[in-house]
């Protein structure tokens, strides 16, 4: 018989990325298997605070305030913010599940399960400090977030991390996670996402060219501008770099990017999964992921993975038989792996499409589902 589980995440759909991605996938999952699932989230988007999705997940979305322009919520504890707290003591859970440890609205899902007498699982998906890039201020977000974890203990809940790189990250706050609630993927469907669009042919990219993607941030801590430069440093050879997304370097980078470079933007899901389609090497050089779920998305179209050691590598890329761990950043480092795999891509191609296999037979929703049912139902009080 189904259970009634309650999801907090401090972001959700319309607001794009890994968390939010990961917490409306496991919701549809747990959906499908029978269970009553509801997302609490924070509005910052004015959007309707209840709602139905399609498949049956309810989404109740808390009046917020959209600090550091939305990265931190903070609660606007107003009538309407109490009215649907109220609502949501009324009814009775058997589990709690908590995204992240380190935002107010994190803290509200641990005082609610805590009424609701059931113990909180904590999923972290991190692994390194949150970071804006500028020494003083990250410095005060790295106490922050010490402080709201050491906050969180204090009700009790079980941690999990997204990946063993996540759970090894908890014990710099003193914390020894119980185990893994794993990223996962519907390769079938994220395959049968991308659009018509082709990026060889508006570019002008030959199809012997080896492409190379980025999706991500385009942001510093995701390390586009390491691989810019090693982008410049392969000029010569028969390549093209491919970056999607939106962050603050984007302006900048348009201006100085070599001709064998183009930013795209932003792309919706649709266009992330058909660029994917078109290229031979995803190339994400990044300073921190939880799980990351672009690593997920290339490797469901077979791409050869070329990643700094984030979370999802030690799953995913265990050896070289499935991809390249980089020893670092460096943009000499990325773009002497790059040629190397470009020099043998016979032996290359075949670390993409082992990858390809593993995430098809390995990483569905449904089984990530199944994992995170019982880890809610074991801790019910």
């Amino acid at each position: 018989m189904g259970k009634r589980l309650c999801l907090w995440s401090a972001h959700y759909p319309p607001h794009r990325g890994g968390v939010e991605q990961y917490t409306q996938n496991l919701a549809a999952a747990l959906a499908e298997r029978g269970n009553q699932v509801t997302v609490v989230t924070t509005n910052l988007f004015d959007s309707t605070s209840v709602e139905t999705e399609p498949g049956g997940v309810e989404v109740m979305r808390l009046p917020s305030h959209r600090l550091m322009n939305g990265r931190l919520p903070i609660p606007k504890r107003n009538g309407e913010y109490r009215r649907l707290l109220g609502h949501l003591d009324e009814q009775q859970f058997n589990g709690v599940l908590v995204n992240t440890r380190f935002y107010p609205h994190s803290l509200e899902g641990m005082r609610f399960a805590q009424r609701q007498g059931v113990r909180p699982a904590v999923l972290d998906h991190g692994s390194a400090y949150l970071t804006l890039g500028q020494p003083a201020i990250d410095a005060i977000i790295a106490r922050y977030e010490h402080i709201v974890t050491a906050l969180g203990k204090k009700y009790s809940p079980r941690f999990f991390g997204v990946s063993q790189a996540s759970c090894q990250w908890l014990e710099t706050f003193g914390i020894e996670a119980e185990g893994v609630l794993g990223n996962s993927i519907d390769a079938d469907a994220f395959r049968a996402l991308a659009s018509e669009q082709s990026f060889r042919q508006e570019l002008g990219i030959g199809p012997d060219t080896l492409v190379i993607a980025f999706v991500g941030r385009i942001a510093p801590e995701k390390g586009i501008a390491s691989l810019v430069e090693a982008a410049r440093q392969l000029q010569d050879n028969d390549m093209h770099f491919l970056a999607a997304g939106k962050g603050t370097l984007l302006e900048s980078l348009q201006q100085e990017a070599p001709e064998n470079l183009t930013l795209l933007g932003p792309l919706p899901p649709e266009d992330v999964s058909a660029l994917l389609s078109q290229s031979d090497i995803f190339c994400l050089p990044t300073r921190s992921e939880g799980f990351c779920t672009a690593l997920l998305e290339a490797g469901a179209w077979g791409c050869v993975p070329v990643i700094t050691h984030v979370g999802g590598t030690d799953e995913l890329i265990p050896t070289d038989e499935t991809g390249i761990v980089l020893k670092d950043a460096q943009p000499e480092t990325i773009a002497a792996t790059i040629r190397q795999l470009a020099d043998d891509w016979p032996t290359a191609h075949l670390k993409g499409e082992r990858l390809r296999s593993l995430v098809d037979s390995d990483y569905s929703w449904q089984s990530a589902a199944e994992r995170v049912e019982a880890a809610l139902i074991e801790g019910a009080v």
